[in-house]
């Protein structure tokens, strides 16, 4: 059955237009029912009664420390997407335990959440990302983000060709950004937290760290309180490709090593009970110092 009206899509209005009455719909008003390619891109095919529209979604990674301000500067950010009619959606990942559903529910952001209990993070990541755009299609989001804990800093939780967000704050000391791995060194933006409790010029030395761990990234400062420079994040974030799938998509680094017996329930102490990849620390041979 051919569509009574004809629908095109405007992204950067969020609307739909009717070609043929001439009248407007705001795209919130769509549910999806289908997807299908077109050229290389794959779009979705959506209907309002008998009227249809095509869509694409945007998907983002967003990791950093723990307590970083991560979810806060999200929750800002995809409140100022909302009010420009986007349909946004997040998941998160975490280890043990997190709330954090619950901050996106009450704000009117649709959430789901991860946790990997014993497995890597980055690991239980990257084997779950291709459901997690299929989950956001389904759902309809025009833009969707994974936020992620980096428990270690040696976390390597950014693909190819997928906008990489990390974050940190400034109460982390200026030797840090040197200690944080792939998460930061890898990532396109930067953003820093918690501006308004240290002066000026921390803010400016740790911005140089940044910039000297990571010279090509885009370096903003973002209140998760206040809000400030939330707005600019937004304007990124919309700025970023469509996501097709994840399926043969790279990580842009290595992820921790893993597989030892300890990563296998091992529990006891000893080189004995050592098994597969373990590594020693090569201790300075020397005379006594007493």
């Amino acid at each position: 059955m051919f569509p009574k009206s004809i629908f095109v899509f405007l992204p950067d209005l969020h609307l739909i237009l009717d070609i043929f009455s001439g009248k407007y719909r705001r795209a919130t008003e769509i549910r999806t029912i289908k997807y299908a390619y077109v050229g290389d891109a794959l779009y979705g095919l959506a209907e309002y009664g008998s009227h249809f529209k095509i869509f694409v979604m945007k998907f983002i990674t967003v990791s950093g420390p723990p307590s970083s301000g991560k979810t806060a500067v999200l929750v800002k950010v995809l409140e100022e997407l909302k009010s420009q009619y986007i349909h946004v959606g997040v998941v998160k990942f975490d280890c043990l335990s997190t709330n954090d559903q619950e901050i996106f529910h009450r704000r009117g952001i649709e959430a789901g959440t991860g946790l990997s209990g014993n497995l890597c993070p980055d690991h239980y990541f990257v084997s779950n990302v291709e459901e997690c755009i299929q989950w956001g299609r389904k759902k309809g989001f025009d833009l969707m983000v994974t936020e992620s804990a980096g428990l270690c800093n040696r976390c390597s939780p950014h693909l190819k060709g997928v906008l990489a967000v990390c974050v940190i704050d400034n109460l982390m000391g200026v030797n840090t950004p040197q200690k944080i791995g792939p998460m930061l060194k890898f990532a396109d933006i930067v953003v820093i937290t918690k501006g308004d409790i240290v002066s000026q010029a921390e803010r400016e030395v740790f911005a140089y760290r940044v910039k000297q761990v990571n010279p090509s990234a885009t370096i903003l400062h973002v209140n998760g309180i206040t809000g400030q420079g939330a707005w600019q994040l937004s304007q990124l974030f919309q700025q970023t490709g469509v996501t097709e799938s994840f399926l043969g998509t790279k990580v842009r680094f290595s992820m921790p090593a893993a597989l030892c017996s300890y990563c296998l329930g091992e529990i006891r102490v000893g080189e004995e009970y050592q098994i597969g990849n373990a590594k020693k620390v090569k201790f300075e041979q020397g005379k006594r110092s007493f």
